[in-house]
């Protein structure tokens, strides 16, 4: 567990499928992701979510965002972790929009990255962040991490940002 100014991040459990579900089916999360919805069955998405929980290893970066009180408001993770290069990939989501725009965000970064430049010894974090996505890039800003320029990507205009582990302890 991981505790910030305000909120907790926390290893994903089995019971966090169902909102983990709805926010992956939702068409407007989805395109701020700039992915497909979901449209398989609950049922085949949890067996696929249980199997996934138990492979999970303990360098895995993927971790439920609650609030102070215990409100499961979204998720974030670190992937494409390349332990050569000493880098890794961050993503993260709000699933709960009563959240946006209020520090939550930005509260969880910094503590993810902190979390994994102190305890996965990775040198470098990166995300891509959709080119219209302007709070989402204020948030990242505000976290430290700066803009590298332009990525296009599945005919998707992105933002590739990143964040260097400083040179004393974060």
């Amino acid at each position: 567990m991981i505790k910030g100014n305000k909120v907790v991040l926390r290893r994903k459990r089995l019971e966090d499928a169902w909102k983990d579900y709805a926010w992956k089916s939702d068409p407007d999360l989805a395109c701020l992701d700039a992915t497909v919805p979901l449209t398989i069955p609950f049922s085949i998405y949890y067996t696929s979510y249980s199997q996934e929980l138990h492979c999970a290893d303990m360098m895995d970066h993927r971790y439920a965002i609650e609030t102070m009180d215990g409100e499961h408001i979204g998720n974030c993770s670190c992937y494409n972790v390349d332990h050569t290069r000493g880098e890794a990939e961050l993503g993260i989501l709000i699933g709960d929009p009563d959240y946006w725009s209020k520090g939550y965000g930005s509260d969880a970064v910094t503590m993810l990255v902190s979390h994994v430049f102190n305890e996965g010894n990775m040198n470098k974090i990166y995300l891509h962040t959709l080119e219209d996505n302007v709070r989402a890039q204020r948030c990242f800003q505000k976290c430290g991490f700066v803009a590298c320029g332009p990525v296009t990507t599945g005919g998707h205009k992105f933002i590739l940002m990143e964040i260097e582990k400083p040179q004393t302890p974060f």
